[in-house]
């Protein structure tokens, strides 16, 4: 007599939706032990500038300018985690640890229920924040939503036994 068990396994990426959320009764506790991950790049960037005007040693006119610019690059595909659900069914993602380093992702209309980051957007740039401070995020980010990783297990349990047969008597 013989026994096998043959285990089948494919993990992909698809797309986070409230059908998923209701289908695996994803609450605040069990969601927070679920890798998601962000389906295209999203850029965030902050900056300051000033400038002065006067007159140098030899009577030369001098215009002096500086900006400062802080990017936040978060490529595809990056990892992330659920902490904390939001008053109106946002999901507040981190990144990275830290004090408010987190967005905001919220379920779209018309887009088959998919997560997309969540920001008041005007003339194709987005306002938000992320630790703490103000950021602008980029129009192409706009399009960014959560995926989490799904995979399909099929297990077949299998007895085999040997017949020998019967004689004639």
């Amino acid at each position: 007599m013989m026994v096998g068990v043959l285990t089948a396994s494919c993990a992909t990426k698809v797309p986070y939706t409230n059908k998923i959320k209701n289908e695996y009764e994803l609450d605040e506790k069990t969601i927070k032990k679920v890798q998601f991950f962000t389906s295209s790049e999203i850029i965030l960037y902050r900056g300051s500038s000033s400038g002065s005007k006067g007159t140098q040693t030899g009577g030369v006119l001098v215009e002096s300018s500086r900006s400062k610019e802080d990017r936040i690059i978060i490529p595809p595909r990056t990892k992330c985690v659920v902490e904390k659900f939001g008053p109106n069914d946002e999901l507040f993602v981190r990144f990275e640890s830290g004090s408010g380093r987190y967005l905001s992702f919220k379920y779209r209309e018309g887009s088959g229920g998919r997560y997309f980051l969540n920001a008041t957007w005007k003339d194709g740039k987005g306002e938000l924040q992320y630790a703490n401070e103000l950021y602008t995020a980029s129009g192409a980010s706009g399009n960014a939503f959560l995926l989490v990783q799904m995979k399909r297990l099929h297990e077949t349990q299998r007895q085999d036994r040997i017949v020998k047969g019967v004689k004639v008597k």
